[in-house]
C-alpha cells in the first residue's frame, strides 16, 4: 500500500492553526476549510465587511522578456490564450484561459502587465502543468515560478478601506488594476480583484513576512478569517467558475459562457490554440451551455447530479452546487443543451434516485460588488 502523500503547507499554516482552523487537503496543500465561526458566518462577514483568505497555494509566475522584448513575449503568450494581452496597459490585469487544440480550457488565470514583465496567477492544481506549458511555448529563460511569495486575498466591501489605512495609494485604483504598495513595511504587489463577487484585493507578499501582514490585517476591526468553504459558496453565488468542476479540458470558453474573455482582435485574427473550434461555436452555437440553477425545494444539488427535462430525459449535469447563504437557499451551476438554457426553463434534478423540480436562473445569483 503506497504511503500517504505529504501535504504542503503555506507560509500562513501556523497562523491558521492558532486561529482554530479546521484543515483539509486541497491541490496538495493542507488548507483551512473553516474557522470556529463557521462557513455561514465567514460567508456573511465577507458580504458585509472584509474576509481574509489564504490563497498562497496558487501559482505565481513572472514572464520576463528576452531579446524579443515585451512585444515578442506577448505575441508568444497570445498563442496560448484567447485574450487581448497586447492591449493591456502597465498596471492593468486581465482574466484569461489556457486553451488546448480542441478548444478546451486547460486552466483559467489572471495576467497583469507590469512595466518590465508579466505577472501571472494560475490555479494550484494546474500549476506544474501550466509552468511546463509556458516553458514549452515561450522563449527559453522567460518563465519563473515565484517560490518565495505568499498570496493573501482580502475581500468584501470594507477591504479597500482597510488597505487604504496602510497605504492610501490603493484609493482610486479601478477594478482589475494592480500596483506596488507598502503594507506593514513590506513591498507588496496588490491587485484590485478577487474570487468572491465582492470588492477587494489580492496581495502578493514576501513569504517570510506573510504571517505578520496577515496578523496586521486581522487586527483591523472589519477583518475576520475565512476558509475555502466560504470561498466556494461566495464564488458560486457570484456565478464564477471553479477549474476542475465548471471548467476542464473538454469544456470550451463558449460553452462556459466565457466568450467575453476573447478579445475582439483575437476573434478576427485567431492564432491561439483551438481557435477554429472556439470560433465555430461562437458563430454557430455550442452543443451545451453553462447555466445557473435554482432548485425549488431545500435539497442541494451537488456536482455530478443529473439534470433532466420535463419528460425525464437527461439534458445535462450539475458541476457546482450547494447552499447560498446570501440567497437563502440551494443554488447550482451546470451544463444543459441549448434548448434548455433559457432563464426560467423547468428542469429536474435527480438526487438520490428522486427527481426534484428546479429552473434555470440568471447568473450571478447575487449582484457583484466590484468597483
Amino acid at each position: 500500500m503506497p504511503a500517504p502523500q505529504t501535504l504542503k503547507q503555506t507560509p500562513l499554516h501556523d497562523l491558521h492553526r492558532d486561529l482554530g482552523a479546521e484543515f483539509g487537503p486541497f491541490a496538495g496543500y493542507d488548507m483551512p476549510i473553516r474557522y470556529p465561526a463557521g462557513i455561514m458566518d465567514e460567508h456573511r462577514h465577507c458580504r458585509a465587511a472584509a474576509a481574509l483568505f489564504d490563497v498562497s497555494h496558487m501559482g505565481q509566475v513572472v514572464l520576463t522578456p528576452d531579446g524579443g522584448g515585451m512585444d515578442g513575449l506577448i505575441a508568444a503568450l497570445e498563442q496560448l490564450v484567447p485574450g487581448d494581452i497586447a492591449a493591456l496597459r502597465p498596471g492593468r490585469q486581465r482574466y484569461s484561459l489556457f486553451t488546448n487544440a480542441r478548444g478546451g480550457v486547460m486552466d483559467d488565470l489572471m495576467i497583469t502587465r507590469r512595466e518590465a514583465d508579466l505577472y501571472v496567477v494560475v490555479n494550484a492544481g494546474c500549476r506544474d502543468a501550466d509552468v511546463a506549458h509556458l516553458e514549452a511555448h515561450l522563449p527559453r529563460g522567460t518563465v519563473r515560478l515565484l517560490e518565495d511569495r505568499a498570496l493573501i486575498a482580502l475581500q468584501g466591501p470594507k477591504a479597500v478601506e482597510v488597505i487604504a489605512r496602510l497605504d492610501p495609494a490603493i484609493e482610486g485604483a479601478p477594478f482589475m488594476s494592480a500596483r506596488l504598495l507598502s503594507l506593514g513595511g513590506l513591498d507588496c504587489w496588490v491587485s484590485r480583484s478577487g474570487y468572491t463577487g465582492e470588492d477587494g484585493v489580492e496581495i502578493s507578499v514576501p513569504a517570510d513576512g506573510a504571517a505578520a501582514l496577515a496578523r496586521l490585517l486581522l487586527s483591523q476591526p472589519e477583518v475576520a478569517p475565512a476558509g475555502l468553504g466560504a470561498r466556494d459558496s461566495l464564488r458560486l453565488e457570484a456565478g464564477l467558475c471553479l477549474y476542475g468542476a465548471d471548467l476542464d479540458p473538454t469544456v470550451t470558453p463558449i460553452e462556459a459562457g466565457l466568450a467575453w474573455t476573447i478579445g475582439k482582435r483575437r476573434k478576427m485574427e485567431g492564432g491561439f490554440m483551438g481557435a477554429d473550434v472556439i470560433m465555430d461555436q461562437l458563430f454557430n452555437g455550442p452543443p451545451r451551455l453553462r447555466v445557473g440553477i435554482r432548485p425549488d425545494g431545500r435539497a442541494p444539488a451537488r456536482a455530478h447530479t443529473e439534470i433532466v427535462d420535463a419528460a425525464g430525459v437527461p439534458v445535462g449535469h450539475v458541476t457546482s452546487g450547494g447552499f447560498g447563504p446570501t440567497v437563502g437557499g440551494p443554488i447550482a451551476m451546470g451544463y444543459v443543451t441549448p434548448e434548455h438554457a433559457a432563464d426560467g426553463t423547468a428542469l429536474g434534478l435527480v438526487i438520490r434516485g428522486k427527481t426534484h423540480p428546479a429552473r434555470v436562473a440568471p447568473l450571478p445569483f447575487v449582484p457583484k460588488g466590484w468597483k
